[in-house]
């Protein structure tokens, strides 16, 4: 076999490990190994973090070798001794105490979506996630336990401390000083909102079991600029609002669900009012990003979802009513699509 052949293979190999990767990541993140790297004074060697995490001196070295080949740690020798310390990646979106970190993203990705990813196949073969049924979001937030329930919202508030800037900058949005966020969950967008937008004031309407952990577990300023309402924007009266964000919301939910909800938005939203819209765009040919269209096989196997082109949000929105449809590429992960009524 040629060289040709001996690529393609690698390649093969490469893709079919990929969740060992994943999974190294998990570990390291859900054992604390960046954590405790981060609160050590120095680099720290295999018996001190095996120590610090509570593991196998044996297990621990494999996990810490691996996360160097994977640039997530680095290593130096002394005395032909191995000491381990943090990277920039690993330090910026691996530890806690980092305004950028990415950990409860990552453990939930572990210990849910990994799961859920196990049934890809009977997903592609039914056309629906395995258990649930059209029309029914079985994985969503409001009804996963309490717990699983603060680390998905921990893990959107993650999220938007990096994605957060782009999407709500990507359009002047200091001409709607009276926003709503639908599905907002922890309120991060919302206080993104407070920091670019001075004087503007935000609803955060989301399912009271959201609400009351919002309340519970997240911080927000004293003065009312954020409310937090409860209420299904399927069924119940939305808040009145210049402006209605719909942030990885509507990627949950198939056509028809999606132009219900807009429609709903469309009938509350003032003249001159608008959506924004902040979802993972497709390409016009669906062939790309690769990361978009694994967030589309994402929302197939938890969701009953996909992600879209901009044409087919074009489609929903225009046909609910709303005009002088614009979207733009951030450049980031998240896009942006403003429209008005």
């Amino acid at each position: 076999m040629g060289s040709s052949g001996d690529d393609g293979y690698r390649l093969l190999n490469e893709y079919t490990n990929g969740f060992m990767v994943s999974q190294v990541l998990f570990a390291a993140c859900e054992l604390g190994v960046f954590d405790l790297l981060a609160e050590a004074p120095g680099p720290l060697d295999v018996a001190a973090v095996a120590a610090g995490v509570e593991a196998s001196s044996h297990g621990t070295e494999l996990l810490l070798d691996t996360c160097v080949s994977l640039k997530l740690l680095k290593v130096e020798t002394r005395a032909g001794k191995a000491f381990y310390q943090n990277t920039e990646l690993s330090s910026a979106y691996l530890t806690r105490v980092s305004p950028t970190s990415q950990c409860n993203l990552l453990k939930y990705m572990g210990r849910t979506s990994y799961g859920c990813w196990g049934h890809l196949a009977d997903a592609v073969r039914w056309g629906l996630h395995p258990g649930g049924t059209p029309g029914g979001l079985v994985k969503g937030h409001w009804r996963r336990s309490e717990g699983e329930r603060l680390q998905f919202m921990q893990a959107l508030q993650e999220v938007w401390s990096v994605n957060g800037r782009s999407v709500l900058t990507a359009f002047d949005l200091s001409g709607f000083p009276l926003m709503c966020d639908l599905g907002g969950g922890p309120g991060a967008l919302a206080k993104e909102c407070l920091s670019l937008y001075p004087g503007c004031k935000v609803t955060v309407f989301d399912v009271p079991e959201v609400v009351r952990t919002a309340k519970q577990h997240f911080s927000f300023p004293e003065e009312e600029d954020i409310h937090l309402q409860e209420g299904d924007f399927f069924k119940d009266p939305l808040p009145e609002a210049d402006l209605y964000i719909l942030a990885r919301i509507l990627h949950d939910w198939a056509d028809g669900k999606c132009s219900h909800l807009l429609e709903r938005v469309y009938h509350t939203c003032k003249p001159g009012g608008g959506i924004l819209v902040i979802e993972s765009l497709l390409d016009e040919d669906r062939r790309g990003p690769l990361l978009t269209q694994l967030y589309s096989l994402n929302m197939l196997v938890q969701t009953e979802g996909q992600e879209r082109t901009p044409t087919h949000y074009h489609m929903l929105l225009s046909s609910a009513g709303f005009r002088d449809f614009q979207f733009k590429k951030t450049g980031a992960i998240y896009d942006a699509i403003l429209v008005r009524k």
